[in-house]
């Protein structure tokens, strides 16, 4: 899964004092545009990468490339995961302009590779589990915006689950080829990003103190974006294996 290359580890190393002195009413006020920033980056995200997969799709391309073998293939499949390795470890010496480029790029790429999931699953199962998903990030995500526990412990936690999944599935693919086991891995990776989304938007609330006023902020808010982007994503690829209806 692309969040193995997790970027939510990465730290900006600003002066949190920035917000010594400012109004109440103003710092909430700006939290609250910081936080719709992130939100809007997001959705729009998925929104582009939903299109082009249909798009994709749709065309009898995409069954064409997948279907056909060859490099072609793997290469829409890792570009993603190497625009977001790019992000992760080069944010703080790429421009906001830049990270915007590549966020763009990644759900773009993102959306070739998931076209797959028309060629594999009914639309009216992945219609469900998206509207499904969306429901359970919205309710995870508020939660963790609104909860005054500390979730910072969940982290290494959680991180750990991402690589025994990544671990698990490789076995699995390479060796075992269980469904059950499949099955199994696709309920606990559900868990595991559901967790990460109240981990995350805790997490890119609290960096609000962090770079309010500084012009990290454009950066954070692409990052975060990413973060919830790839924690929507995987919760929904693991979901429709679960609950899936194929063709």
């Amino acid at each position: 899964m692309q969040n193995q290359f997790d970027p939510r580890t990465r730290t900006t190393g600003v002066n949190p004092a920035v917000s010594v002195g400012v109004p109440r009413a103003a710092r909430d006020a700006g939290l609250r545009s910081y936080m719709l920033s992130v939100y809007n980056y997001m959705a729009s995200g998925v929104l582009l990468t939903g299109i082009v997969a249909m798009l994709f799709a749709s065309s009898g391309m995409a069954a064409q490339v997948f279907q056909g073998g060859g490099v072609l293939p793997w290469l829409i499949i890792l570009s993603p995961l190497a625009i977001v390795i790019a992000m992760s470890f080069g944010q703080n010496r790429m421009s906001t302009a830049t990270l915007q480029m590549l966020f763009w790029s990644f759900a773009t790429l993102m959306g070739l590779s998931m076209s797959t999931i028309f060629l594999v699953y009914t639309g009216v199962s992945i219609a469900q589990t998206f509207f499904a998903v969306s429901a359970g990030f919205l309710g995870l995500s508020l939660w963790g915006y609104t909860t005054k526990k500390d979730l910072s412990g969940w982290g290494t936690f959680l991180i750990m689950g991402v690589v025994g999944l990544i671990v698990a599935m490789a076995i699995n693919f390479f060796f075992l080829k269980s469904a059950g086991m499949q099955m199994a891995i696709s309920a606990i990776g559900v868990l595991i990003f559901a967790g990460l989304t109240a981990y995350d938007t805790q997490k890119i609330k609290s960096m609000y103190a962090y770079v309010a006023g500084t012009d990290m902020m454009g950066k954070v808010v692409i990052m975060g974006a990413l973060n919830l982007y790839l924690d929507f994503i995987n919760m929904f690829m693991f979901l429709l294996n679960f609950m899936g209806s194929r063709e």
